[in-house]
């Protein structure tokens, strides 16, 4: 089997490290290397905002793509694999662009890849674990910080510690999650979309108990936190797989037998139509509004 090349439905596997093309490049004076092809953010068109979905790892015709012809417009894809919101906040340059975008889609991402009052992470690798704060040193000293180089692995290793000091971790996660974004769609003003992408709606609690797994992303993120932003958006779209899209795997996807278990982990390519589609009807929606 061979690559993709014209977005039909096939799948790629070799034993070496072929894939999709992303065509990396940068917007302006951003520090961070995005997915191209590289558009003008001139007059109108639309800016994705987001994590791992809205990159579209593995998916030659990812739902941001997909978008701009469905509205007939370039669209600027900002996605960034294992996104926080610190990557957006603190990058002056894509908030300046996504200002001026015509239509904005916000990709909702997880509350742990963000700088707090507990930790703090690499300002574009939000991933990164770089530091515990003296709060949270003696909040748990019983955890060696200096083990972790990753968020999650760290945050799962405080729920394994102690799962009722892990509850007051995850309290302050979600403050700084809803005022973080409220500072970010501040700063790009307008009506943006928010786009919920998960394979669960967002849950009314994120609660944790001895022995529980962290989950899946938007993790932390819940239902209420969402709705404390409904004033500032023009709309939430919350977007979960049909069965459709699940059972099609990765089908449509392109990667390599050394990234098979990674793709499959990943959302795939009836998902990434799913996705543009519902997003098209919200923005067609939202422009029939404003007329």
């Amino acid at each position: 089997m061979g690559e993709n090349t014209n977005g039909c439905e096939m799948s790629y596997a070799s034993g070496h490290r072929g894939g999709v093309e992303y065509y990396p490049c940068r917007y302006g004076n951003s520090r961070i290397t995005f997915r191209g092809p590289k558009i003008r953010c001139e007059g109108d068109f639309i800016a994705c905002l987001g994590g791992s979905e809205t990159y579209g790892r593995f998916v030659p015709d990812p739902f941001c793509t997909q978008l701009g012809r469905a509205l007939d417009l370039p669209c600027a894809n900002f996605g960034i694999v294992n996104a926080g919101l610190d990557a957006f906040t603190q990058d002056p340059a894509i908030l300046g662009l996504a200002a001026g975008a015509r239509h904005t889609v916000l990709q909702v991402v997880g509350a742990q890849n963000l700088s707090n009052r507990f930790y703090s992470v690499h300002p574009r690798r939000n991933d990164r674990f770089v530091r515990a704060s003296d709060t949270l040193m003696a909040l748990y000293p019983d955890i060696d910080f200096t083990e972790h180089a990753f968020t999650r692995a760290m945050l799962q290793s405080l729920l394994d510690t102690a799962p009722d000091r892990f509850a007051l971790v995850v309290e302050e996660l979600q403050t700084a999650w809803v005022a973080r974004m409220k500072s970010l769609l501040a700063a790009i003003g307008g009506a943006p979309v928010l786009l919920w992408c998960a394979d669960a709606a967002p849950p009314q609690a994120a609660n944790f108990e001895a022995g529980d797994t962290l989950g899946a992303d938007p993790l932390f993120v819940t239902a209420p936190m969402l709705e404390a932003l409904r004033q500032r958006v023009a709309d939430i779209v919350v977007y979960t797989p049909s069965a459709a899209a699940r059972e099609a795997g990765t089908e449509g996807m392109v990667f390599s037998d050394f990234d098979a278990s990674a793709a499959s982990a990943t959302l795939g390519a009836a998902a990434h139509r799913e996705v543009a589609a519902q997003l098209a009807d919200t923005l067609v929606s939202e422009n029939a509004v404003a007329a």
